[in-house]
C-alpha cells in the first residue's frame, strides 16, 4: 500500500476529487498527490499512496511537459474556457485584427515566454492572499492581487495555427501556470485569447504513457493496487547506499549514518559516504527504500526523511 500511482485524470473533476474516488476505490486511506491539475485539465497526475507521501516535496519538484489548446480573441476572468469574457487588457476600441497575425508574429511573441521571467499567477487559483485562497476572493469580486513569481519554461514550441486557434507544446518548472501564459499572450498579440484545453503529458519523470484512466482503477477497485510503483522505483535519479543492518537500524530511526555504515552503492552512487553531493536514497540489503538523506558535517548521512 506504499507508492506511487500515475493517473490519466479526465477533464471535469478536480485533482482533490480524483484523489477522494481512487481511495474510495481501492480503500487505501492515505493517499495524496504532487501537483494539482485544474478541472478543464487532463493527463498525469502523480498520486502517492501510504508512506510514499512523505516523498511529495521530491517527486513534485520535477519538470511538467503539457500540450495546449490557446484560443485567440477573448480573455476569460478565469484565464481558461470555464470563464467568463472580459477585457484581458486589450486597450479599448480593440487591438490587433486576429486574420492579421501569421506564424511569424505568434512566434515572435512567444520567444518572451521561452526561458526565465516572472510571472503572474491568474487570480483564479489556489494561492492565498492573506491567508484566503486567491480563487475565494476572485469569486466574490474583490480584488486579487498576487505578486508575479519566478518560472522557466524550458521548451516551447507553436505545433499548428489554424484561425483563432493555437497548438503549443511546452516543458516548463513547476509552479508554472498554462493559464497564465495563454492570458498573457493574449495581451502581447493585442487580441485576448484564454486556455482552451491543457492536457499534462509528464511530470517529475513520469510520462502519460505511463499513466492508468481513472476509470480502469475504479473499476479494478482493490486489484489496482497492484499499479502502484514501489518506493524503492521512485526517484531513480538520486545515488543509492545499501546499509549494514546497524545503518539501516540508525536511518531508520533517523540517526546520522557513517562511512563504516554503508555496505554497498547502486550504479552512479558515491562510492564513500564523505563524497556524497546532495540527496541520497539509503536502501536495506532486500532493496526496500529507508530514506532519504543529505551530506552533513563530516562524513556522514543525515536522513532527512525517514521511510519505515
Amino acid at each position: 500500500m506504499n507508492g506511487a500511482l500515475i493517473v490519466d485524470k479526465p477533464q471535469g473533476p478536480s485533482s482533490h476529487e480524483v484523489v477522494a474516488r481512487v481511495r474510495r476505490a481501492t480503500g487505501i486511506k492515505r493517499i495524496g498527490h504532487t501537483g494539482t491539475l485544474d478541472p478543464l485539465a487532463t493527463g498525469v497526475l502523480l498520486l502517492l499512496a501510504g508512506r510514499a507521501t512523505r516523498l511529495a516535496r521530491f517527486l513534485g519538484a520535477g519538470e511538467k511537459a503539457y500540450a495546449a489548446t490557446v484560443r485567440l480573441g477573448v480573455a476569460t476572468d478565469t484565464y481558461d474556457a470555464t470563464g467568463q469574457p472580459v477585457s484581458g487588457g486589450i486597450p479599448a476600441g480593440g487591438g490587433s485584427p486576429i486574420a492579421a497575425l501569421d506564424r511569424a508574429a505568434i512566434d515572435a511573441a512567444l520567444e518572451s515566454f521561452r526561458g526565465v521571467f516572472r510571472q503572474g499567477p491568474p487570480p483564479f487559483s489556489a494561492k492565498k492572499v492573506s491567508g484566503v485562497r486567491a480563487y475565494k476572493l476572485a469569486r466574490r469580486r474583490a480584488p486579487v492581487a498576487l505578486p508575479p513569481v519566478m518560472v522557466t519554461v524550458h521548451a516551447l514550441e507553436l505545433v499548428a495555427h489554424e484561425g483563432t486557434r493555437l497548438d503549443l507544446r511546452l516543458v516548463s518548472s513547476p509552479g508554472f501556470y498554462v493559464r497564465s501564459l495563454a492570458h498573457d499572450l493574449g495581451i502581447r498579440l493585442g487580441c485576448g485569447a484564454h486556455l482552451e484545453a491543457l492536457r499534462r503529458t509528464l511530470t517529475g519523470g513520469f510520462r502519460i504513457e505511463q499513466a492508468v484512466a481513472l476509470e480502469t482503477i475504479e473499476a479494478e477497485g482493490l486489484d489496482a493496487v497492484s499499479r502502484l510503483i514501489p518506493m524503492a522505483d521512485l526517484l531513480p535519479e538520486l545515488p543509492g547506499l545499501i546499509l549494514t543492518p546497524r545503518g539501516v537500524r540508525r536511518a531508520a530511526h533517523g540517526n546520522a549514518v557513517e562511512v563504516a555504515e554503508v555496505a554497498d552503492r547502486l550504479d552512479g552512487a558515491p562510492t564513500a559516504v564523505e563524497r556524497a553531493q546532495g540527496l541520497v536514497r539509503l536502501l536495506d540489503r532486500e532493496g526496500r527504500l529507508l530514506a532519504i538523506a543529505e551530506p552533513g558535517t563530516g562524513p556522514a548521512l543525515h536522513p532527512v526523511v525517514v521511510l519505515v
